[in-house]
């Protein structure tokens, strides 16, 4: 059987996001959203998802490019006197790896934000972390290890197959297939821990190569080529642009991701493809 996810991200950085989730489960095919406890809109988007009981949200374990739970004082190797996690993605990674402090440190961290999503009341339907750091080992085990205690179930798996890829975007062949070959061995240490700890995941994503810039026609063109198994396609979705969306992703077309979620022609595949549309915890 094909099933379905989709996914808002980012839930909570602006109002324009939260509008464009909430409509996009409301009139559209979207399914879930992953909330960002930290950010600045995070308690709008909370009292959305109160209205949606529909609507199935997870943790969006922030650790960069972004702002932490904790102050400065308690995790002072992790962000700076604003609070602002790291931009540079791969040293954040070295110095999850390699200091013990810092770890300490990031443990708390998540221990944070698991419990800020745990006082909103809402049912956790799913983590996967910004920038799909809970690739890195270290990460990904303290996610396992902190969300056992907070009712964790499920898990992204941010393994975007080439060849499906490669054939609905019919661009960028070069990128993907790098791109693919260098996170294939971080995506089969992600889904053996998985597996170990009990936790369901999808089977594939899609979303990972063209973020930012799904449109109607794209996500069409998937469906028909999908096989079997559980898919996720997660999206950035908003209603107009704004300050934070300009800072943090200025290149993506927002808007036209929200488009694509309420289409009629995207609705209309999933019913001719056979699709059941689902949310994590319904794995």
């Amino acid at each position: 059987m094909r099933k379905l996810i989709v996914t808002g991200d980012d839930f909570g950085l602006a109002v324009p996001v939260n509008e464009a989730i909430e409509e996009a489960h409301r009139r559209g095919i979207l399914t879930t959203a992953s909330l960002m406890v930290g950010a600045g809109a995070a308690a709008d988007a909370v009292e959305r998802a109160r209205r949606l009981p529909t609507l199935k949200v997870g943790l969006h374990l922030v650790l960069v490019e972004g702002r932490s739970v904790l102050s400065s004082r308690e995790i002072p190797d992790l962000v700076d006197s604003c609070g602002e996690f790291s931009t540079r993605l791969v040293g954040a990674g070295l110095n999850f790896f390699f200091r013990p402090g810092v770890r300490r440190q990031l443990e708390t961290e998540i221990r944070a934000q698991f419990e800020a999503f745990a006082k909103t009341g809402l049912p956790l339907d799913h983590v996967n972390a910004h920038n799909h750091m809970h690739l890195h080992p270290t990460v990904l085990g303290l996610l396992l290890k902190v969300g056992r205690d907070y009712g964790l179930k499920a898990v992204r798996v941010p393994y975007e197959p080439f060849l499906v890829s490669w054939r609905t975007a019919r661009q960028a062949l070069l990128k993907r297939l790098v791109m693919w070959v260098c996170l294939l061995p971080w995506m089969a240490l992600v889904k053996v821990r998985l597996r170990r700890a009990n936790i369901r995941s999808n089977d594939r994503v899609f979303g990972l190569y063209d973020s930012g810039h799904l449109h109607g026609e794209l996500i069409v063109r998937l469906l028909q080529q999908l096989p079997p198994g559980v898919t996720e396609i997660y999206c950035h979705p908003a209603t107009r642009r704004c300050a934070e969306l300009d800072r943090a992703m200025p290149d993506y077309q927002h808007e036209q991701e929200f488009k694509a979620l309420i289409s009629p022609a995207v609705r209309e595949a999933i019913v001719v493809c056979g699709f059941q549309r689902i949310a994590f915890s319904e794995l």
